[in-house]
């Protein structure tokens, strides 16, 4: 399995300039084989990390569960 290493601060300031969300950005690294995307902070401690799934099917439930994940996170914080 491939890892790609990805600072975290910059992607996501770059995913909000141009305003693209994250999974596309997912979806088009997709190419049949499974890889470990490491997010790392600017000291380059790990953050955390996400295997991209061989398919786009998979990443669309992979999708679907984070956002299940995150709603009921928020919904904890009020």
């Amino acid at each position: 399995m491939k890892t790609i290493q990805i600072k975290a601060e910059q992607f996501f300031e770059l995913l909000r300039l141009k305003d693209t969300p994250m999974w596309e950005i997912f979806a088009q690294m997709i190419d049949g084989e499974e890889k470990e995307i490491v997010f790392l902070d600017n000291e380059d401690k790990v953050l955390f990390n996400y295997v991209l799934p061989s398919n786009k099917e998979k990443l669309e439930e992979d999708r679907k569960e984070f956002s299940k994940q995150f709603s009921e996170k928020l919904a904890n914080f009020n």
